[in-house]
């Protein structure tokens, strides 16, 4: 592993060492879909990822497993839906703080002032303000609605 890797990518190398160590067999699973999700990213694109491009990845890794729970759940399969949560407590360990609603009005509004947005046409260019600084920090399609209520008033 090079010398300059990021912190949080060190963090999962080291939880799936405990893993191992500890025979955790499921959690351990769970830390090797992140770790190659992370290795694909930086093999298809030839870089080295940042803790920021680390929390693009698992953001989309914990969208996927709400997306399958919520299946799972209108389906009954309790089961299934049992793997999901427990796969979802194993990614979110390595997510930043999440943000207040408060933050995330506050957040909101600066986005709007600095977009200089005054309709709901300007959507786009507050969410482009706004994503990077809160990706992985709140569900951005609740942000995303919410953004549109303030714009609409």
């Amino acid at each position: 592993m090079p010398a300059e890797a990021s912190p949080l990518k060190v963090t999962i190398q080291d939880s799936i060492k405990d893993a191992m160590r500890a025979k955790d067999k499921e959690r351990l699973a769970v830390l090797r879909q992140i770790s190659a999700a992370i290795k694909q990213v930086e093999v298809d694109n030839r870089v080295d990822l940042s803790d920021d491009d680390i929390v693009v990845i698992l953001t989309k890794m914990i969208k996927q497993r709400r997306e399958a729970l919520e299946q799972y759940e209108n389906a009954s399969r309790a089961d299934l839906a049992d793997i999901e949560k427990a796969e979802l407590v194993v990614i979110e360990e390595f997510m930043p703080e999440q943000l207040s609603e408060e933050e995330i009005a506050q957040a909101i509004q600066s986005a709007i002032d600095e977009a200089g947005a005054s309709s709901i046409k300007d959507m786009g260019a507050v969410m482009n303000v706004l994503r990077p600084k809160i990706q992985g920090r709140a569900d951005m399609a609740a942000v995303s609605g919410q953004v549109k209520s303030a714009l609409s008033n």
